[in-house]
């Protein structure tokens, strides 16, 4: 199987990028230390999963935690964009981001029925499909195929720092068109904006922003769906008007009033959640909808999120 799976990576990827990232992924197992835009990667170091865990559990936080997760609130945002065509008015988003379907499946049923009677032109996905950061991934894809059954097409996803690769087959025989940093025109009424998204940026460091605008022309309304916020310089400078993004689960273990204890993410923390502008880009980072390294949530509940555009 696995032999077919990099065959069709090479023909939709190319040689170079499929070489790329499947080599880094085949080197060994995912680093503690060193590699990506940041030097300690928390979620690779899985001992340290279990000391967490019974942490959280001998302050008593745990299973309030636990039961937190399940919580998965709906966000409304409405986004200002200058120079969006009017057939784009009140053009929905439904933003789905850090879902790690196979972390605990009860969650992923929550999930399922918060989106099924929600109403929204195309969905997104800002990665993050598995639990571990690598490993097997038929459990994941399994449940993604659950919860395509009631997500509306159009479906477009970005890879994170926990997937692999090898989803993307899988991922577009479910109907989700994976951009790898590639653009594509979305068309309304006569009119088109364009929507790009990059491969992993944060652990992987496979992205490729100027490819993904280069087909881009430089009047049109352009989206960028990036795993991190942690290239906003360079999505801002390279002329999108909105980044959608996620990887930061918002601290998902916060103090008391929001405040997250670390965003494991190089970026400014007024990026860790929310809407946020930088220069003339909006951007959004999602909370996201599940967890990691611990199922558990505390001051920080998990999310989905409805962007509506509109112009200036």
């Amino acid at each position: 199987m696995e032999p077919e799976t990099d065959k069709r990576l090479q023909q939709r990827l190319g040689a170079v990028h499929a070489r790329q990232r499947i080599g880094i992924e085949d080197e060994s197992l995912p680093r503690v230390f060193g590699k990506g835009i940041n030097f300690f990667h928390p979620e690779n170091w899985y001992s340290g999963h279990a000391l967490i865990r019974y942490a959280l559990k001998l302050s008593g936080l745990y299973w309030r935690g636990r039961r937190n997760s399940m919580d998965i609130r709906l966000r409304q945002n409405r986004i200002r964009l200058r120079g969006l065509p009017a057939a784009f008015e009140d053009f929905t988003i439904l933003h789905l981001s850090d879902l790690h379907l196979d972390m605990y499946p009860a969650a992923t049923r929550t999930l399922v029925e918060r989106v099924q009677l929600l109403e929204y032109d195309i969905c997104v996905i800002t990665g993050d499909l598995r639990a571990w950061t690598f490993g097997e991934i038929d459990a994941a894809m399994a449940q993604m195929r659950t919860l395509c059954t009631v997500l509306k097409q159009p479906v477009y996803a970005v890879l994170g720092n926990h997937d692999s690769i090898r989803m993307v087959p899988a991922l577009e025989d479910m109907g989700i068109a994976v951009l790898l940093n590639e653009s594509l025109p979305i068309s309304r009424r006569g009119s088109a904006i364009h929507l790009a998204g990059i491969d992993d940026a944060h652990y992987y460091r496979v992205d490729n922003i100027e490819k993904s605008a280069q087909k881009i022309p430089l009047d049109s309304t352009a989206i960028l769906l990036s795993h991190t916020p942690e290239i906003y310089r360079q999505a801002a400078h390279a002329g999108f008007d909105l980044m959608l993004c996620g990887h930061t689960h918002g601290g998902q273990i916060c103090l008391p009033g929001g405040i997250p204890v670390t965003l494991d993410s190089r970026c400014p923390r007024y990026m860790g959640a929310g809407a946020w502008r930088y220069h003339d880009m909006t951007g959004y980072t999602s909370a996201g909808a599940g967890t990691s390294i611990v199922n558990v949530r505390l001051n920080c509940p998990p999310e989905i999120t409805l962007h509506r555009l509109c112009g200036e």
